[in-house]
């Protein structure tokens, strides 16, 4: 039943906005509203055919949504699902008797049947390419060398290459299996592996893996791995593997403590034992606008301690800063770089390396949802302020000419192309919005004449103009045209005592109201007079709105 749902099917007709009452309405408030709109469109009180037909039908909307609302059990599925969760073949299963809260819980275990059954469908793959591009001769070689080279063209090659790939197969619920292999080459010498992993979730504080490899480089393998919550803040992992070869066995441990020192602060502890043993420490503190690393760890070979830090920047483009140091008996690396996001689900970055004795080098990267293409450049293997400057540069001058040449105009793009879908695919359903609108301001008429008689009697609330869609003020967007639909006879009809109170809903569902401009972004703009004097306001389409305010007061000099 559940998986008939999805989100993108459940109708725009918003029960809540036609009958303007918040979501948190109580019977009363229903009840009010429900009586309000009856006295509008009861068909006995038109003569004309037509307008009685139109009011039979926008007469039967508002019992609907009424209906719908003031049963409890119908409400919570109307929440949850929406119009068409309604309609569902299934719902009669469930008892009248059961609660809000009890319909909540059915809905709860719907969703975890239909995760289960799209978990069977998913495989998770995961992917990564790297080659590697050996540039040292553009900045470190002797020109005379190249004398007799074809236009002293420097010789720039593809020195390594890496790509791994894996997906992963649920089995059940609680098993899944990881196959996974990579292949790597490096001047000409290369190999490959494939690995099988088998994953069983053994309760809700833990999980254990079986792993099988094999290689034409390192032999056979076979490793386990156990993951383990102890408290609440404290958890454990064990690894333990045989690597056979030609050589013998080759056995190695792994275990990590974490634990959780505050709400965003991890500290760990590793210890390793095996071919490069080491026991390691390192403390990340990762929070919304920054994330901070410390380790420090003794091995052999390797011993070294490292710092960076991550400045996040809270823009649309999720753009992040990071720089790093990092020494030890190898030596000492600084490296710094960003990352930006340049589409939905793409994110681009570049990190400058510049080590003893390692040199310079440059790493390119880019993540397209679960696949990440990297490209390490190395420039030169001594300190050259000329490659660190091109290094620097050369990626953020690319990066800014491709974002104004090619991403946002495909962004733009994509985006106008996505609209017009949009439009096409609703266009049949706003035709149908915008008559039931029409209809219901021919059916508002004489109540309007009625309340504004009301209300000038009392030098109370006059709706003079109001206007509802997309609205262009910046001086930029001058050549886009504005998209707006005249709503002042509505707005008139839900005045009360001098009032107008407009709930936290899409304001197209409101009578008399339709959308007309589907996928962008609309606002209310509403002239009117209280006490003889002129107000004036703009509200966003969700916003709640009442009037009549001080604040909306225009001044005699404006």
């Amino acid at each position: 039943m559940a998986c008939s749902l999805d989100e993108d099917e459940i109708s725009n007709d918003d029960y809540y906005s036609l009958l303007n009452v918040r979501r948190e309405a109580t019977q009363e408030e229903l009840k009010a509203a429900y009586r309000r709109l009856c006295m509008l469109y009861h068909p006995d009180k038109h003569r004309d055919p037509e307008l009685k037909r139109q009011a039979e039908q926008l007469f039967n909307l508002v019992h609907e949504a009424y209906e719908v609302l003031s049963d409890p059990q119908a409400r919570a599925i109307y929440d949850i699902y929406g119009k068409r969760g309604l309609d569902v073949e299934g719902w009669e299963v469930v008892e009248r008797r059961r609660s809000p809260a009890e319909i909540r819980e059915e809905y709860e275990r719907l969703q975890r049947e239909r995760e289960e059954r799209r978990l069977q469908q998913r495989t998770n793959p995961k992917g990564m390419i790297s080659v590697g591009v050996d540039a040292t001769d553009l900045f470190d070689r002797y020109d005379e060398d190249y004398e007799d080279a074809v236009g002293g063209v420097p010789h720039i090659e593809i020195n390594k290459m890496h790509i791994s790939q894996s997906i992963e197969a649920p089995l059940t619920t609680k098993d899944t299996a990881i196959l996974s292999g990579s292949l790597s080459t490096h001047n000409g010498n290369g190999g490959g592996s494939i690995n099988l992993a088998l994953r069983r979730v053994t309760s809700a504080k833990g999980w254990g893996e079986v792993e099988l490899g094999a290689g034409d480089t390192h032999g056979p393998l076979f490793g386990m791995k156990i993951f383990r919550n102890l408290t609440p803040r404290c958890f454990a992992t064990a690894q333990c593997g045989l690597q056979f070869s030609s050589r013998g066995v080759r056995p190695g441990v792994t275990t990590v403590l974490a634990r959780h020192l505050d709400k965003n602060t991890m500290g760990y502890l590793q210890w390793r034992w095996g071919v490069q043993s080491s026991m390691n420490t390192s403390i990340v503190r990762d929070t919304k606008s920054s994330h901070f690393t410390f380790a420090v760890q003794l091995g052999i070979p390797h011993t070294f301690m490292m710092m960076s830090y991550q400045y996040k920047f809270q823009d649309e483009d999720q753009t992040k800063i990071k720089g790093s140091l990092k020494s030890g008996f190898f030596g000492t690396v600084v490296e710094y770089g960003a990352e930006r996001k340049i589409s939905r689900h793409s994110v681009v970055g570049a990190t400058v390396s510049v080590g003893v004795p390692q040199g310079v080098s440059l790493k390119v990267k880019l993540n397209r949802a679960s696949q990440t293409y990297l490209f390490p450049i190395h420039l030169t293997d001594q300190l050259l302020p000329s490659a660190v400057f091109y290094a620097t540069v050369g990626p953020l001058v690319f990066y800014l000419a491709i974002q104004r040449l090619v991403i946002r105009p495909y962004v733009r793009a994509q985006k106008e192309q996505n609209l017009e879908k949009q439009r096409q695919s609703s266009a049949s359903d706003i035709a149908r919005k915008k008559q039931e609108a029409e209809a219901a301001v021919l059916l508002m008429q004489e109540s309007v004449r009625r309340i504004i008689e009301a209300e000038e009697s009392r030098m109370g609330l006059i709706i003079l103009n109001a206007w509802y869609g997309k609205f262009v003020t910046d001086n930029s967007r001058k050549h886009e045209r504005a998209k707006v639909i005249d709503v002042t006879v509505p707005l008139q009809c839900l005045v009360k005592d001098s009032k107008l109170i407009l709930t936290e809903a899409s304001k197209a569902g409101l009578p008399g109201f339709y959308d007309p401009c589907v996928g962008e972004e609309k606002s209310l703009k509403v002239l009117y007079q209280f006490r003889g004097v002129m107000h004036q306001v703009l509200s966003g389409d969700t916003e709640a709105l009442r009037i009549p305010k001080q604040s909306h007061r225009i001044d005699a000099d404006t």
